[in-house]
């Protein structure tokens, strides 16, 4: 187990933060290890099994959702930080290490580790002309939090597409992950991912998401800030409420996309909490919905 220091104005896809200490588990620190290897090729970046599953000797005690509780605290696992803020006083940050960035290919599904990126994984079923992930070509993140978050564009989602999680040591399927619009019910860290194997790379699909990126502003952002509502937009809330391309100390909702909360440059992260709050706060006055943020706070 080791500590890195992380600049959350570099690593943070809204540039916003400091420098903070963040602990990196790998397999080993969390008793977990690979069983029923057939074969093992490793590159700089991804390493490529067959036949081969994670496994844990012991399933790890249940925390809330993304927090994992090991040598008696509770550490946050944040991932890549494309859809958080992180706050300057955060402490008990963790990532998952490189060996949890592999793929494996079984005979009845792809198993991911949770740091594949979704670049990786798209790639992966492109070359071997699997249906299901064309839409990660157009999305950050790696699989553990694309999954934690049911990522997705418009009807198209990942549990479309998933057989199971390994959330805290234990495979478990997918209907029972509870995973919801943008969210998931099931408590706990996901370690890894296995995909249905559907044949058909639908190539007729790329265009249609590049397109939808296309309307994303292209400034330091984390993405949709708030959830839709039921049968409403949040955008379009925001944008009935005045927020759109409204801004304190340079960070606020697009002129481009209203639901996306981008950071012009030099933000803090109290300018990035205050803006939020005052977004919900007049959204709530014309329509009497409480937005519910999509954007997780790290304090």
């Amino acid at each position: 187990m080791q500590e890195i220091l992380i600049d959350f104005q570099k690593y943070s896809s809204l540039k916003i933060g400091t420098k903070l200490p963040v602990k990196v588990f790998d397999i080993a620190d969390v008793g977990a290890y690979f069983s029923n290897k057939d074969s093992k090729i490793t590159s700089k970046k991804i390493t490529f099994f067959e036949n081969t599953t994670l496994q844990f000797s012991t399933p790890l005690t249940h925390t809330k959702r993304t927090f994992l509780e090991l040598d008696s605290k509770q550490w946050h696992i944040i991932g890549k930080a494309n859809n958080l803020l992180v706050s300057p006083n955060a402490k008990n940050l963790a990532i998952l290490g490189d060996s949890f960035k592999y793929i494996a290919l079984n005979e009845d599904c792809i198993e991911m580790g949770a740091s594949v990126s979704s670049l990786q994984a798209f790639l992966f079923f492109k070359k071997h002309d699997l249906s299901g992930l064309e839409f990660l070509k157009n999305l950050p993140g790696n699989i553990g939090a694309l999954c934690n978050m049911n990522a997705g564009m418009k009807q198209y989602e990942i549990a479309q597409i998933l057989q199971s999680l390994n959330i805290n040591g234990e495979w478990i399927d997918v209907e029972k992950a509870g995973l919801l619009y943008r969210t998931r019910e099931s408590d706990g860290v996901i370690f890894a991912a296995r995909f249905r194997k559907i044949p058909g790379f639908r190539y007729d699909l790329l265009p249609l998401f590049t397109q939808m990126r296309s309307t994303h502003p292209h400034n330091p952002s984390c993405g949709s800030c708030f959830k839709n509502p039921p049968n409403d937009y949040a955008g379009r809330l925001l944008e009935l409420a005045g927020m759109k391309g409204f801004y304190i100390n340079n960070v606020g909702f697009s002129d481009k996309h209203a639901n996306f909360l981008v950071n012009l440059g030099g933000a803090r992260f109290e300018d990035a909490i205050e803006v939020i709050e005052l977004a919900r706060q007049k959204v709530y006055e014309i329509s009497g919905i409480r937005l519910e943020c999509e954007v997780q706070i790290c304090e």
